[in-house]
């Protein structure tokens, strides 16, 4: 490729749930973005229906909650369909249920191109250029409805899914598990379904019932024995309606389906989230068995990991070594999900044979101890990322964390760092009004936010106690911990560029 000069900072493929956040993300972080998307509309189908208690806090972060109108937590989880109480954890959210894919994708797509971001519908990639591992810009070629096109860009991020076609161009290897069996997922009207929310297990297989309001119901019918086959091929409602009633013996067949679809067991996840100027989130990086819904909130938090690292590093502000750190940490949080999914479709799907695995975990989860564990699993509240050295004071429990959702009071009153994320910057705590913590910031302006604040007493054990300081990242990560003197000039520099 010749020359330096790009039509934008950042192309992003893809416009589900990972490609909008991405793009709103790079947005608050200063960076232009075109997403194109190969459909010319948006699909209005259900699919993912409500998020993790970690992507609810991520929306919080941005301000994003209230936009839904009201959202329906929940405060009871499974493990493979064992049930536990997520009150067991502290200082955390619940999830969200009930919330349809669409309506999530326009949430995210109004607040992305209100902060500027271009969608391009009716555009899809056909192919990509030589020199994104060492050039200085990378190049595609897209089908438009005026015809093929070509665009340049500082960096270019697949969030097309499954099956992405940038993961394939761009040379990223996809291991993992292929397919063991198929299975159906389906939004059925005039079935006059009971509820069956933690599944039901039948000779010949498992199926979940959930109603969505309005007389549709959302049914998983998981039949044993059922060999996997395309997912892109058309799956009529007969055949689903079959399945239905090879497992339960009751017949559906006199009902319909607003939406249908199939998917399997197939685990996979490629090696490296990054390859020169070439990055890949969501899907098109990890894929498992829907357990507990958790890919569509992966594919998020992927979004909110990489949004503001890519777009300081495209705007100059930080070095490129920045980038490496999205695959440093999103790369195990994915392949622990893929443990976790595998684990629960031994527990859910396994048959008569796996009978004895699930009473065991019906004993287990009566435990504080266990149900914590898997809770904090489920609800991605577990994360901890590794940051090695540089986080001030050794040990601190919450560096590489997620800052706990603590009420916070300072000169104007009560606050909580989700609001002091709106902007999408890092965010200094000042818990001891000490004015050297406020001094070494000062070459950050405009990257970090400074808050002389004092947290209010926590309920239980303390994680502030003690604490003078804290800087959080704009993911809402805790990156250092300590006072100004161990290590807060190392750690501004390290994860948002020199001072100015």
């Amino acid at each position: 490729m010749e020359g330096t000069a790009v039509d934008t900072d950042v192309i992003v493929v893809g416009a589900g749930p990972t490609g909008l956040m991405l793009a709103g993300e790079l947005r608050l972080g200063g960076a232009r973005v075109i997403v194109i998307e190969k459909l010319t509309e948006p699909t209005m189908q259900s699919r993912g229906l409500g998020f993790t208690a970690r992507t609810m806090e991520s929306f919080d972060q941005r301000g994003l909650l209230p936009r839904w109108g009201g959202l329906e937590t929940m405060p009871m989880g499974h493990f493979g369909g064992v049930q536990f109480d997520y009150s067991v954890l502290e200082d955390a959210h619940f999830g969200a249920r009930g919330v349809l894919q669409w309506r999530t994708e326009e949430v995210l797509e109004t607040w992305a191109t209100e902060l500027g971001a271009q969608i391009r519908r009716g555009w899809e990639f056909v192919e990509l250029a030589d020199g994104f591992l060492d050039g200085d810009a990378v190049e595609i070629t897209v089908n438009t409805p005026e015809g093929e096109q070509r665009l340049r860009a500082s960096y270019l991020v697949a969030c097309d899914g499954s099956r992405s076609t940038i993961r394939r161009a761009a040379g990223f290897d996809f291991p993992g598990i292929p397919a063991s069996r198929k299975m159906y997922v389906a939004d059925v009207v005039g079935c006059e379904l009971r509820p069956r929310y933690l599944g039901e297990q039948l000779p010949n297989g498992m199926v979940m019932v959930g109603p969505l309001g309005d007389g549709v119901d959302r049914i998983i019918v998981c039949p044993h024995g059922t060999p996997a086959s395309d997912r892109d091929a058309i799956v009529p409602f007969e055949e689903v309606a079959d399945a239905w009633e090879h497992i339960t013996g009751e017949d559906i067949h006199g009902g319909g389906a607003k939406w249908v679809s199939s998917f399997t067991d197939a685990t996979r996840q490629t090696s490296e989230y990054r390859r020169g100027r070439v990055l890949v989130a969501g899907d098109a990086a990890h894929i498992h068995l829907p357990a507990g819904g958790q890919g569509l909130s992966t594919g998020v938090q992927d979004a909110v990991n990489l949004g503001w690292k890519l777009a300081s590093v495209a705007r100059g502000t930080a070095p490129d070594a920045l980038l490496d750190t999205y695959h440093a940490e999103r790369h195990p949080v994915g392949k622990r999900l893929l443990m976790n999914t595998r684990a629960q479709g031994t527990v859910f799907l396994g048959g008569e044979e796996a009978e004895p695995l699930r009473q065991l975990f019906q004993e287990l989860v009566q435990y504080d101890d266990v149900k914590r564990h898997l809770a904090g699993i489920v609800s991605h509240l577990e994360i901890r990322y590794e940051f090695g050295d540089g986080t001030g004071e050794e040990g601190h429990p919450l560096v590489g964390r997620r800052m706990p959702p603590r009420l916070l009071v300072g000169a104007e009153g009560e606050t909580r760092i989700a609001e002091l994320l709106h902007p999408g910057r890092g965010v200094l705590l000042d818990l001891a009004d000490d004015e050297a913590v406020r001094s070494a910031a000062a070459g950050w302006q405009g990257r970090v936010d400074v808050a002389t604040v004092v947290a209010k007493p926590a309920d239980g054990a303390d994680q502030l106690e003690g604490t003078t300081a804290l800087l959080v990242r704009p993911d809402g990560y805790v990156a250092w911990a300590g006072s100004a003197e161990h290590g807060l000039t190392a750690a501004l520099d390290r994860w948002f560029g020199p001072a100015a």
